[in-house]
């Protein structure tokens, strides 16, 4: 624009002179003339710049109005604005331009969510219909939004489950609603969290309801799925709850279990045959490892991945390494396995998830490009001559389908973990000790910070206590039963016991333990406490997710 500014100018320049000897009034009205030419040109130019930076604003605007739109649906609640939400989030990605799209970018947000192809999810059934009979198997998974891994890993072991159970309607729930919302957003293909599945069997006027977690283990998820499954405790003549893949979880890290056995059997030779290995002894021979990658958690159940660690030993799988995503426990930290492959002497590596579903991690987190990848890292440390990835979840492996399926059939046959209703579910388990889940009604009632919430369980004959540690020694009794009732009953009051905790910091202090009966697992009971002013307070507490120890 100032190019043809400057050439008008000299242009102008030129007739003035040329002109200079004329009529003056000429050159003067010439000079009018090209003078508002000169303006006009300027004007319109300046309006093209401004309507440049109005058309870019404009595109920023429309990208970060989507973005807060996916951040909204990017939680893990669901409430009544959730359909209309994410109708509102596709229909303003749609909206976009190509270029809009790639200026995406919120909190969680990015062109990815709505912009990637993760297969056809037409081909994937939510199993959410009605009509389900007084029968129900509900299989819960914590989900992905990788449609096909969905439809392979998730409804492999659906499809498995109702051809063995044919008398039962199989039905889907997910525990992350973050992925529900994505894929109701993005495909239109709603599938029922936990409480949504349990209300439309309460809907359907189903009787025995079996749980099938696919979870790998008792971790958080599970205990939350568990949380869930108490509320409804009173709705069902019957719950059982079967096994996830792994089992129980087992106290020592060198614990092992069928369950473990065979998935790691099964996974091993799965990738190995992917890989055009015969067996393990051929790929190490070769020089090769493979490196199975969990999620990992901080929830106790962590014990688990050493305890595959210990399996893998044990079946003298020499080349098969267990890492995590998370790092937890801290061997299975990407360093800590690359420095460990490396040691054993091996220069190649296959990458394969250790999860039910080849979802976000095994794509992004395992086999993604970006530097921070599991590839990515085995690649930059230079010590590998080869590093492979293989895209598979376990839930495509038969055996391991099958296995849930033995879960089930174990379940029904013995109780499983929980059995009939919560009042039912002591006598469902055997005698002995667990740790279990004590939540109280009142944040100035509650389990010390070093005990997780939890406390120890007993199971003797039919009679089930729990012992928790309090948070200081301001309670100076408990009194199963109501306050008004606690005076009449002094013989009743249950008395504290001094427990020293001591901190990381190395202090320690004395606090008050409670032994306490527990009259049902799972449901709610009244328990009331006096201090140190002698006035008696009313409290529900509840007892749940007991584990055996």
């Amino acid at each position: 624009m100032k190019k043809n500014l400057l050439i008008m100018t000299l242009a102008i320049a030129c007739t003035i002179g040329l002109s200079a000897c004329g009529n003056q009034d000429t050159s003067a009205a010439t000079n009018q003339t090209q003078q508002e030419n000169i303006e006009e040109s300027t004007d319109n130019g300046a309006e093209e710049e401004t309507e440049e930076n109005v058309e870019e604003i404009s595109d920023q605007e429309a990208a970060d109005r989507v973005a807060a739109l996916i951040d909204a649906i990017y939680v893990q609640s669901r409430t009544d604005e959730t359909d209309a939400q994410c109708e509102e989030a596709k229909k303003a990605w749609d909206a976009l331009t190509d270029t809009q799209k790639e200026m995406v970018e919120g909190e969680s947000a990015d062109p990815d969510y709505f912009g990637r192809d993760t297969g056809d999810a037409s081909l994937d059934n939510p199993l959410n219909q009605d009509e389900i009979g007084e029968k129900e198997i509900l299989v819960v998974s914590f989900g992905t939004s990788f449609n096909d891994s969905r439809a392979e890993d998730i409804g492999g072991i659906e499809k498995v489950i109702a051809e063995a159970y044919p008398d039962y309607s199989v039905r889907r729930a997910f525990t992350a609603q973050i992925i529900i919302n994505h894929v109701q957003a993005r495909d239109g293909e709603k599938i029922d969290n936990v409480e949504q599945a349990l209300e439309r069997a309460v809907n359907n006027n189903v009787k025995t309801l079996v749980i099938q977690p696919t979870h790998l283990m008792h971790g958080a998820e599970y205990d939350e799925l568990m949380d869930a499954v108490n509320q409804y405790s009173d709705k069902f003549e019957q719950i059982i709850v079967s096994e996830p893949m792994l089992g129980e979880v087992g106290a020592e890290e060198t614990t092992t279990n069928d369950d473990k056995r065979l998935v790691a059997t099964e996974v091993v030779n799965a990738a190995m045959k992917e890989a055009g290995f015969e067996n393990p002894k051929q790929a190490a021979d070769d020089k090769t490892a493979l490196v199975l990658l969990g999620h990992g958690t901080s929830h106790k159940a962590k014990v688990t991945y050493s305890q595959m660690i210990a399996m893998m030993k044990e079946s003298k799988f020499d080349n098969v390494f267990v890492g995590t995503v998370e790092g937890e426990p801290e061997e299975t930290e990407v360093s800590e396995v690359i420095n460990a492959v490396k040691e054993a002497g091996f220069t190649k590596v296959i990458l394969r998830p250790l999860m039910v579903v080849a979802g976000d991690h095994a794509n992004n987190d395992m086999a993604g490009d970006d530097e921070d990848s599991w590839k990515s890292l085995f690649v930059a440390d230079g010590s590998f001559e080869k590093v492979d990835c293989q895209i598979a979840g376990l839930g495509r492996i038969e055996e391991i389908q099958k296995l849930y399926v033995a879960h089930i059939k174990d379940a029904l046959e013995n109780g499983g973990i929980a059995d009939a209703s919560a009042t039912e579910l002591s006598s469902a388990l055997e005698n002995g000790e667990y740790l279990a889940e004590f939540k109280t009604d009142s944040g100035m009632f509650h389990v010390h910070e070093n005990y997780d919430g939890k406390g120890n369980l007993t199971i003797k004959d039919g009679e089930v206590t729990i012992k928790v540690v309090l948070s200081g020694d301001g309670i100076l009794n408990l009194y199963e039963g109501l306050a008004k009732d606690a005076k009449a009953n002094e013989k009743n009051w249950l008395s504290p016991e001094k427990v020293t905790v001591t901190y990381e910091d190395g202090t320690s202090e004395e606090v008050n333990a409670f032994t306490i009966p527990v009259p049902a697992i799972g449901e709610e009971f009244d328990l009331a406490l006096v201090g140190k002013k002698g006035k008696w307070y009313d409290h529900k507490v509840s007892v749940s997710n007991p584990v055996k120890q």
